[in-house]
């Protein structure tokens, strides 16, 4: 009994061995044929950084594959993917039409087109640098590059600067102030601008727009405050106020990285309108100490550009010339980024006040 089922259980596996080998997957690829693919959808993920990058997944029943033409003429025009799997495609900002095309088993295929619209978002956080000799640097977030505006030439075209680069020196005329402009440009049709009002001679304090810097050193105070003593020779309605607090060191005083640098070639003599309310300070004299020396300029980085000139009056203003002419080692192509103001340096501090105004470089 047992061996008769054995052979029993072997002749029914050889005839359906032998009915798949005539009718099954081998020979009869009819259902190949009756294969179905429908709902061509796909989904667009736009990146949001100004990359112009966009991620392609389409997706329907029955495809095995796509084609996706990505509708425009720069780069790689098409790509096929694998169902369930994406392309990514960089797209300047514009409006395009994709066309897909998806393939099922049997080769059949079906195509569609979706629009895509690619729009760049402006530049945000911008910021504007300037290093030694109005070398200028900016950053911004989403930024594709820069323009940059000097301010002293009209009709001006912008200069373009990179992600992370620095423009060379540029030397201004003498005049001024003057703004400067950054354009941070997103890749497409959005930007965002900044102004900065250059800090540099002249100074006047009464640019609303400038970021007048004095840092103080040694228990010195610096404000930029109305004119407390308008007439004469300066009715200017903003000056600079700069007070020796008591005990305030010899060596005290104030320093001002300036965006514009200090150019002999607009002259050597520096001249400040200066007022003192009070006649104890005659004969008391004011440093103009000139720092930081533009290399390649011809002078010695510190040290040597330092004039002192007494007060002469109270009351009123008057007008104290410093002559850098006379310092032989000052050549008239120097140019210096760093303002220095020290008062009596030959004491401590009583609590002195002086203002001064209209702080500019002539022949």
């Amino acid at each position: 009994m047992k061996k008769l089922s054995i052979i029993f259980s072997i002749i029914s596996l050889a005839v359906f061995a032998s009915s798949c080998s005539k009718d099954g997957i081998d020979d009869d690829l009819s259902f190949v044929n009756s294969a179905n693919s429908a709902n061509l959808t796909n989904i667009f993920d736009i990146s949001n950084d100004n990359s112009g990058k966009v991620k392609i997944t389409p997706f329907g029943q029955g495809f095995t594959q796509f084609v996706i033409n990505f509708g425009e003429s720069t780069g790689e025009s098409a790509d096929t993917i694998l169902n369930g799997t994406y392309a990514i495609h960089a797209y300047p900002e514009g409006s395009y039409t994709v066309t897909i095309t998806g393939y099922d088993i049997a080769g059949k295929s079906t195509t569609a087109d979706y629009p895509l619209t690619v729009t760049y978002r402006a530049p945000e956080n911008l910021e504007i640098e300037i290093q030694s000799d109005m070398q200028v640097k900016a950053k911004a977030l989403y930024a594709h590059s820069f323009l940059v505006y000097y301010g002293d030439v009209a009709n001006e075209t912008g200069t373009p600067l990179a992600i992370d680069g620095t423009l060379p020196p540029h030397v201004y005329p003498a005049g001024g102030p003057y703004d400067l402009k950054v354009v941070a440009l997103s890749g497409g049709a959005a930007t965002t601008q900044l102004i900065k009002t250059l800090f540099g001679f002249p100074l006047t304090f009464e640019t609303a727009t400038m970021d007048y810097f004095f840092g103080t050193f040694g228990n010195v105070n610096f404000s930029t405050v109305a004119n407390p003593f308008p007439g004469g020779t300066n009715t200017s309605s903003k000056v600079g106020k700069y007070e020796k607090t008591n005990g305030a060191e010899v060596w005290s005083g104030t320093y001002s990285p300036l965006n514009i640098p200090i150019n002999f070639a607009h002259g050597n003599k520096v001249k400040i309108l200066v007022y003192n309310p009070d006649p104890v300070n005659i004969g008391k004299s004011l440093n103009v100490e000139l720092e930081a020396a533009v290399a390649g300029t011809g002078a010695t980085p510190n040290g040597v550009g330092v004039i002192k000139v007494p007060i002469t009056t109270s009351g009123a203003w008057e007008e104290l010339v410093f002559d850098f002419s006379t310092i032989p080692a000052i050549p008239s192509t120097a140019r210096f980024n760093q303002l220095v103001f020290r008062f009596n340096d030959v004491a401590q501090g009583t609590g002195e006040i002086i203002y001064v105004d209209n702080i500019r470089i002539t022949n």
